[in-house]
């Protein structure tokens, strides 16, 4: 470097002059060296290399002991923010610890948190969520970036929300879209993701797989339009991994890839997550991209700048790094194990409690003997973003230290027999042969994991039956740990009661393979007419096991729940609901055995477990709860402390009180707490207390409000029982009367109280009127409507205990004017068509795919006279649109439009048509006759 001080390495010069000048020394290859993940190194300015992209969702992962936190959707079960941020500033002190060893390896460009909010509890992912609620999961997203982000001039860490925008399906989720009206996504999907960037606690954004409306989401103008308006910093995207290339291939949006990357930039993405550490593909494709002018330098330069602003951001080119001091003592510390126990403790919630709970405290004798069953009662599971254990407290060990304890894991040991033997583990487990022992080699463990999923784990190995990629079979396996599983099986029972088993998954995604019989070993076969054939012979019945522990047991304490990398996982959503079968025969048989039986459900996701709640005396619940679960646990069954979780998403009784996997319109289809109209088995945000609580004197400080103002709601809570405990007080609000249909409740604060026993607190909470607002399709705008609201306090959803009322003076929503082009997609009610992509760069129409398909555009204003014409902008097939008044079958005819056929599903043609004369304000239906797409409709006046 000639210049021995430049200006972008200056402390005293702003940091957009620092990067501006930086940029300006950059060459165009340089540029485009730092588009992808892997930044290549500027040698002669002294740019080093920076890697983008470290997981810590919950803990740092991948990278080797670290501490692992309890899941995303166990801190929101905490319902403490202040508790999250703690977690973030935890784990970013060890993401500068990693760092300050290898920073080439550990970049501090963090990935999290996740905002997607839980729409569907079968979702595999449901263990990154904070909440189905979508305020909620961007106050506790906030805070988790606020906590890794740090609060100083420099950042510890540069947090990435992901995934935008409206994901929630692990199926096909590459290629299937989200279908998202305007109010879903303002206020539902804009609603979780904004508050990180709007509070400036995070700096940078992952793009999702799936496609929005038709387009996909690595192209959405949605970033540009909408997202970097929430705040006035830079805002940094990313892409996910591999989805870049999804745009000309899976998704075959794109006739090409430098067609496909081009597009991406403009619309705002910055960062290619694409081939790992191999960028010249992808650098490749942008340098095409420029030489056939789909791409300018100005262009580049705009992406280039805002992967600096993270660097600069960082302190990278700062002369000292302000957090040089936080070394390895960092990893793990105590005072993070104890965070870890804290965050698991705060985490667990009760579900029911008949009495038996706590084990201990006044006037009750603790146990002196404990049966601790099930097959999470000694495990602690790691899902796929969770951190490496540096160890793992489980129940038995934990409960092990306060009283006598009996332990199994209540799952049934067999042998596979084939008729010439019995599959057997050999060289270790690094094969399996048929052979004629009967004892531990041949002998496996049978997990059921639900879903038809089994793992099986040899009894001389300790290891689990994995099937590889190149067709061998052993029993050597850890169990489930990589992304790609290999060790899960399925039972198929053959004709004549012969039973073959088939892995779940084959090599990149192809059906699974059979287990059969190759040159005298088991080996995997394509063909199920390959497969070998066996019968199971029983060793020992886990259930039956389970039963004898129990019955001789004071209390029995079944841990139970799913394994976070099999039925329900990234790339795999759950189908039902249900705890797995042989989970399910576990509880009925242990309860039988003994009546003080404790369900204990440890899972990533919420059961319908309805004969649980009907006939267990206490079932418990939490996400995996990390490291110091077990202790956590402990403490919350003797009453050392009080349980303070409580649910942050609906439990249902089945599922078929869910929509349709791919319906994320959740007000048309009455999702989540929000517009469910059904009785949930456990509802949002409930969980029990041992200690008794009373509210009363709910109070508003205004009886008519408007916009601009806040309102004041006060609340007097009561610890009325004999034991100390913690209270989740709980906000809601109800709009009683709209033009639109509104949430039946919908959450608008929270505050964990610590009550002292015979205390008597004043909760205030503040409601920004401003806050009430919702998306109004005739404006085009948020609006906060002319109504009364009411505020409801509660310890739950579905258990309001007081509420008042509030008079909003605020807007009186007109008729729809029809002088000036009315969208389709402005609609108030639809059925049988689809938001899909106006053009590959912006705006959504309206498309049927079939016949039988309408919209509803509400109040339309025909005025005195009406209007004598109509326009239909349309593309697509050659079809039909019928246009009523108030009704979409019996309603007064006004039009038939025949559309024509356009050269495409972007090319639009205006058709125009005379209409039916009608008067005053209506409501105008339009039915799709066929497959076509309507962006608008425009009305002439009469003459």
């Amino acid at each position: 470097m000639n210049d021995p001080r430049p200006a972008f390495r200056d402390t005293s010069l702003s940091r957009d002059d620092r990067i501006a000048d930086l940029l300006s020394r950059l060459t165009l290859e340089e540029k485009l060296g730092l588009l992808h993940q892997y930044h290549r190194p500027v040698e002669r300015l002294g740019m080093g290399p920076f890697k983008t992209g470290t997981e810590a969702l919950h803990g740092l992962a991948w990278l080797g002991e670290a501490t692992v936190f309890p899941q995303v959707v166990a801190l929101g079960a905490t319902w403490n923010p202040e508790l999250v941020e703690q977690v973030g500033a935890a784990v970013a002190d060890e993401v500068l610890a990693f760092n300050h060893e290898d920073p080439v390896k550990v970049g501090r460009n963090v990935w999290a948190p996740t905002v997607n909010p839980l729409r569907d509890p079968r979702w595999g992912r449901n263990e990154e969520g904070y909440s189905e609620d979508a305020w909620m999961t961007g106050l506790m997203g906030a805070a988790y970036a606020r906590g890794l982000k740090g609060d100083g001039e420099v950042w510890k860490t540069a947090p990435t929300v992901k995934h935008f925008l409206a994901y929630g399906n692990e199926a096909d989720r590459c290629t299937t879209s989200s279908n998202m009206p305007p109010r879903v996504l303002r206020e539902y999907e804009f609603a979780a993701h904004r508050p990180a960037l709007a509070g400036g606690d995070a700096v940078a954004v992952m793009l999702s797989y799936n496609l929005v409306n038709g387009r996909p989401a690595h192209v959405t103008p949605l970033v540009n339009d909408e997202l970097r308006t929430w705040t006035d910093d830079e805002v940094f995207i990313v892409s996910d991994a591999y989805a870049p290339n999804n745009l000309a291939q899976l998704q075959g949006y794109f006739e090409d890839l430098p067609t496909a990357y081009a597009a991406a930039v403009k619309a705002g993405l910055d960062s290619f997550t694409q081939d790992d550490d191999r960028p010249d593909e992808v650098l490749g494709h942008l340098a095409a991209a420029l030489e056939r002018g789909l791409l300018d330098e100005a262009d580049i330069d705009t992406a280039v700048r805002r992967n600096l602003f993270v660097r600069f951001g960082l302190g990278e080119f700062d002369p000292e790094d302000p957090y040089a001091g936080i070394g390895r003592e960092a990893v793990n510390s105590p005072e993070h194990r104890a965070l870890a126990r804290e965050a698991a403790a705060q985490s667990i919630t009760l579900l029911q409690n008949n009495g038996i709970l706590p084990l201990q405290g006044p006037g009750k004798q603790a146990p002196k003997k404990i049966a601790v069953i099930g097959p999470l009662a000694d495990v602690q599971m790691q899902d796929w973003y969770s951190g490496t254990l540096p160890y793992a407290v489980t129940a038995r060990q934990a409960l092990a230290e306060r009283a006598e304890v009996v332990h199994t894991e209540g799952v049934d040991r067999i042998r596979l027999r084939h008729k010439t033997g019995y599959v057997t583990a050999v060289e270790d487990g690094k094969a399996l042969e048929i052979t004629d022992t009967v004892g531990a080699a041949a002998q496996f463990d049978l997990f059921d994991w639900g879903g038809w999923s089994y793992t099986a784990r040899n009894v001389a190995t300790g290891l689990y039956l994995d099937g590889r990629r190149d067709g061998t079979v052993g029993a050597d396996s850890t169990g489930p740990h990589e992304f790609d599983v290999h060790e899960t099986f399925t039972i198929v029972e053959l004709e004549g009661g012969k039973l073959a088993v088939q892995q779940r998954h084959g090599p990149e995604g192809a059906p699974g393979r059979w287990l059969a019989l190759q040159d005298g070993r088991v080996g995997l076969a394509e063909d199920r007419a390959d497969a070998a054939e066996f019968d199971f012979d029983f060793v020992v019945k886990g259930r039956e096991a389970a039963a004898e522990l129990a019955r001789d047991a004071d209390v029995a304490v079944l841990v139970l729940g799913d394994h976070p990398l099999v039925n329900g996982r990234e790339t795999e959503d759950r189908t039902d609901l249900e705890l797995p079968s042989s989970q399910r025969w576990i509880l009925g048989t242990v309860l039988a055995a003994n009546p003080n039986t404790i369900l204990v459900t440890t899972s990533s996701y919420p059961y319908s477990a309805t004969w649980a709640a009907k006939h267990v005396p206490a079932v418990l619940w939490s996400g995996h709860g990390g490291q110091e679960w077990g202790n956590a646990l402990a403490d919350v069954l003797y009453g050392d402390r009080d349980v303070e979780g409580r649910l942050p998403q609906t439990w249902y009784t089945g599922a078929a009180e869910l929509p349709a996997m791919l319906d994320y319109d959740i007000v048309a289809s009455d999702a989540t707490y929000l517009y469910y109209l059904g009785q949930p088995l456990y509802p949002f945000g409930h969980g029990h207390s041992y200690a008794e609580f009373k509210y009363a004197n709910l109070t508003v400080d205004k009886e008519h409000a408007g916009p601009g103002d806040e309102l004041r709601v006060t609340v007097e809570v009561a610890n009325t029982g004999d034991r100390d405990g913690v209270e989740v007080v709980q906000l809601y609000s109800h709009q009683c009367g709209s033009r639109v249909k509104q949430p039946l409740r919908q959450l608008r604060g929270f505050d964990k109280v610590r009550l002292a026993a015979g205390e008597t607190r004043t909760v205030a909470f503040t409601v920004a009127v401003d806050d009430l607002a919702h998306w109004d399709n005739v404006t085009g705008r948020m609006i906060v409507e002319k109504s009364r609201q009411r505020l409801m306090v509660g310890r739950s959803a579905a258990n309001i205990v007081l509420s008042a009322s509030v008079r909003v003076d605020g807007e009186v929503v007109p008729a729809r004017d029809l002088a000036a082009p009315v969208a389709a997609t402005a609609n108030d009610a639809y059925s049988g068509v689809l938001w899909r992509d106006e053009s590959r760069t912006s705006g959504d129409v309206i498309a049927a795919e079939e016949a039988g398909g309408w919209i509803m555009l509400g109040d339309c204003d025909f005025r005195e006279g009406g209007y004598t014409a109509v326009t239909a902008r349309v593309a697509g097939p050659a079809s039909q649109l019928t246009l009523r008044a108030d009704d979409p079958l019996d309603g007064d005819l006004l039009a038939k439009i025949d559309t024509p056929a356009t050269g495409g599903v972007y090319d639009y043609a205006d058709v125009t048509v005379d209409l039916a004369r009608t008067e005053g304000v209506k409501d105008l239906y339009v039915s799709f006759e066929g497959p076509v797409r309507l962006s608008t409709l425009a009305f002439a006046e009469a003459s």
